[in-house]
């Protein structure tokens, strides 16, 4: 056999050694050197051991310190560990609405008592001030006007930039909500809350502990004086005629959005489903009550929780 045949055959059979042995030690060393990860971990545990619960969590959260990440949960922001690949990782920053009037008592999730459309509700809250629902023009008043407020400030903007992004994970990431308010005779747009209303909620609850329970009463009729019994119903919004009760063209939402909020798809929803449904099996049963019975203590169809109408 010529020498350099001799040489191919003993190159390859070099590299098929190597490549076996590679392989097999891959699986062979977990049996072999298993047991002193072992030994490591129990004489971690043995010094973890000789602490106090206290110390253990104070350790372990220091541990999970280090990069952080910015999540946007639709209503509020958060700062949490970073872990990589997370899928509730958004990488928004999100501004907190420190000027509205209603959630300086009811919180930036306002929307707790229907489960299977509060966080619908809530979602809302991040681009809409409370008053656009729930304080509607009375009877014989003009329709109100519509501007954006920035949430920091609480001062009136123009239409934000953000409106007319193509990226749909910004949609609602404005720095800005919705508002209600009046044009008077200058031309001017005024809040129909303003800092005047402002300023009363936050001494009220500073010195509401001065007050006894009847008092305390009275002044929140005065706080919620023009809100309505019943909210307006999605539809005022979500519907296919020419003026859905915001206007969103001037509002400088671009008319594929447009055509989004009033699609027939989303107006059949408001339209068509007056009761919203929720599987039962979804649901945590309440102490001393029959599974699959509403707030209202009514028996949801087909084995599923009745929610109330939007």
């Amino acid at each position: 056999m010529p020498s350099a045949i001799r040489k191919t055959i003993y190159v390859l059979y070099t590299l098929a050694l190597m490549a076996f042995t590679v392989w097999y030690g891959y699986f062979i060393y977990p049996i072999i050197f298993a047991h002193s990860d072992t030994k490591h971990a129990e004489v971690v545990e043995q010094q973890e051991s000789d602490k106090t619960e206290e110390e253990l969590m104070f350790e372990k959260f220091l541990r999970e310190q280090g990069e952080t990440s910015t999540t946007d949960l639709g209503y509020m922001v958060v700062k949490e560990q970073y872990v990589k690949g997370h899928f509730h990782h958004v990488g928004m920053t999100i501004e907190p609405d420190t000027s509205n009037v209603c959630i300086k008592c009811h919180g930036a999730v306002p929307h707790d008592k229907a489960k299977a459309i509060r966080g619908f509700l809530n979602m809302h809250a991040f681009f809409l001030a409370c008053e656009v629902c729930h304080v509607p023009p009375k009877e014989g008043q003009p329709m109100w006007a519509f501007r954006w407020y920035e949430k920091k400030t609480g001062k009136v903007i123009g239409n934000p930039p953000g409106l007319v992004t193509t990226e749909i994970e910004k949609y609602g990431n404005y720095g800005a909500k919705v508002a209600p308010g009046v044009i008077d005779g200058s031309g001017t747009f005024r809040l129909i809350n303003t800092q005047k209303e402002r300023d009363f909620v936050d001494e009220y609850l500073q010195k509401k502990d001065l007050l006894g329970e009847m008092e305390q009463s009275k002044m929140k009729k005065v706080i919620h004086r023009k809100v309505a019994e019943e909210p307006l119903l999605c539809e005022k919004c979500h519907t296919d005629d020419s003026q859905p009760y915001l206007p969103f063209a001037e509002l400088g939402y671009p008319p594929r959005r447009i055509n989004a909020l009033t699609s027939t798809e989303v107006v059949g929803m408001v339209k068509k489903y007056r009761k919203f449904y929720i599987p039962k099996f979804l649901l945590q049963d309440r102490e001393g009550e029959e599974s699959g019975k509403d707030d209202t203590g009514e028996k949801g169809n087909g084995g599923s929780e009745k929610a109330a109408a939007m």
